[in-house]
């Protein structure tokens, strides 16, 4: 899709029922290849899916241009990164949540968990949010990577089924979807027997949302959120995971989350999709 794309604003003529059974059919194939590994296309794919029950010819012509991508950048492919990343340069504020509403909480651990074996590893999770992403209905966008050391192993790409009127609550729905999920990864991978080194880390673009999460005297003021807000903060006073403040340009899950422009997604997308000879030079 071009940068700053919006499907849902097109108003060509509506597709016969042959054109709409040539659309769905490849949506479904489309779809299976995100499916594989494709994380290129999902933004695209999730977008161009809600138009399967009656679309366009301009939608019909954007998943062409999802097709034409794919041969031309067939070259893709997903890497082992088995090597712990460095997050030793990342300052890691400590702060005394015992004295708070959450108490001495701590992270939840079954009993009958098998005991670790193997190497451990780091979980790293990029989470953003694109504020009204959807131009007729106002929903947002929240998109989530997740990481096992230096690998891939999964995303997630989906309107928001909540209208926010502001960026701090799309982040914010963001920033609770992405800390459940990490409660999952975490447990999936115990009961496999990986062991865990450390607390997650997760990062995001978004200073308000970072800085009132991990401070434990900050105030929320809007409650609309406020699920949202006490589910992250505990998570992070049960030292289950670290919410650390990145610039946009770096976060990961932007690819995830738009219509975007060659320059500023190539670098990111490079690294995880495209990258030739010796994994261990990439920053």
């Amino acid at each position: 899709m071009e940068k700053g794309d919006h499907p849902e604003l097109n108003t060509s003529p509506e597709l016969d029922i042959e054109g709409i059974k040539v659309y769905q059919s490849m949506i479904c194939a489309a779809q299976w290849i995100v499916s594989l590994g494709r994380l290129d296309i999902a933004t695209a794919m999730m977008t161009l899916s809600s138009f399967r029950a009656a679309p366009r010819k301009g939608h019909l012509d954007h998943i062409k241009r999802v097709y034409g991508y794919l041969p031309k950048m067939q070259h893709a492919k997903l890497r082992f990164h088995i090597h712990l990343p460095d997050y030793s340069t990342i300052p890691i504020h400590e702060h005394n949540w015992a004295k708070t509403i959450y108490g001495e909480v701590k992270e939840l651990l079954t009993n009958d968990i098998p005991p670790p074996l193997g190497e451990e590893v780091i979980l790293t999770t990029y989470v953003d949010a694109n504020l009204c992403h959807d131009f007729t209905t106002g929903q947002s966008v929240t998109r989530i990577l997740h990481l096992v050391n230096q690998m891939v192993v999964d995303f997630y790409s989906k309107k928001q089924p909540v209208v926010q009127t502001a960026t701090y609550g799309s982040e914010y729905m963001a920033a609770r979807t992405a800390t459940e999920q990490i409660i999952d990864l975490r447990t999936i991978l115990r009961y496999l027997g990986v062991p865990i080194k450390s607390a997650s880390y997760l990062f995001g673009d978004n200073k308000t949302g970072v800085d009132s999460s991990a401070n434990p005297a900050s105030k929320l003021s809007k409650r609309h959120v406020l699920l949202s807000y006490l589910r992250v903060r505990e998570a992070i006073a049960a030292c289950l995971l670290n919410f650390i403040l990145i610039p946009g340009s770096i976060n990961l899950a932007d690819i995830l989350s738009k219509a975007w422009g060659y320059q500023s997604v190539w670098p990111m997308v490079k690294a995880l999709l495209f990258w030739e000879g010796n994994t261990m030079s990439i920053e």
